[in-house]
């Protein structure tokens, strides 16, 4: 905590809360120097801006000042805050990875040449049922995601998925892919 403990910080958060600017001051410098060493050490290479999560958690912190029991220590409070703001950005990330675009450019850059004409797909598409070609198409063609599909036509997100898994297996097997996409 840089030199500070819980109770100083309590102290200061006390005063802060009286008025006292000075005190509020330093008491954000070092629930900042608290928060980042939590935030740094759960972060790792998780794909997040430690910084980005601390200064979140800076915000909430103000925000909810009013919220800290005066006779409570402030320690608990301060990693409650944190904690939460961490598990947001972890959230809004997703299941997402972040790749550097340096690191892949070559692959990226290069030509495709095992791609089906739009005829192909076409033609992949007329051999499904209806229904599987409704989903197939709204996904892999148009590009939608399983929720705008399942809303669009009225069926469940597991639904949604379940045809496109049976879908895509359809094609495969009448288009003569195997699992690993070997001809």
């Amino acid at each position: 905590m840089e030199g500070m403990d819980d109770a100083e910080l309590a102290r200061l958060l006390r005063a802060a809360l009286l008025g006292d600017e000075k005190a509020y001051s330093a008491f954000l410098t070092g629930a900042a120097a608290l928060v980042r060493s939590f935030v740094r050490r759960r972060v790792g290479q998780g794909g997040l801006d430690p910084e980005d999560v601390v200064q979140e958690t800076l915000l909430a912190i103000h925000v909810k000042r009013h919220t800290w029991r005066t006779d409570a220590p402030v320690g608990p409070w301060l990693y409650a805050i944190a904690r939460y703001k961490l598990i947001d950005a972890f959230r809004r990330r997703g299941s997402r990875v972040e790749v550097d675009l340096d690191e892949i450019a070559e692959t990226v850059a290069a030509p495709q040449e095992d791609r089906p004409s739009s005829r192909e797909i076409s033609k992949a598409l007329a051999a499904l049922a209806p229904g599987q070609r409704s989903v197939v198409s709204a996904i892999s063609v148009e590009g939608r995601s399983i929720g705008e599909t399942a809303a669009s036509l009225g069926m469940s997100e597991a639904a949604v998925r379940v045809a496109l898994h049976r879908g895509l297996t359809a094609i495969a097997r009448k288009f003569g892919r195997g699992e690993n996409g070997n001809r």
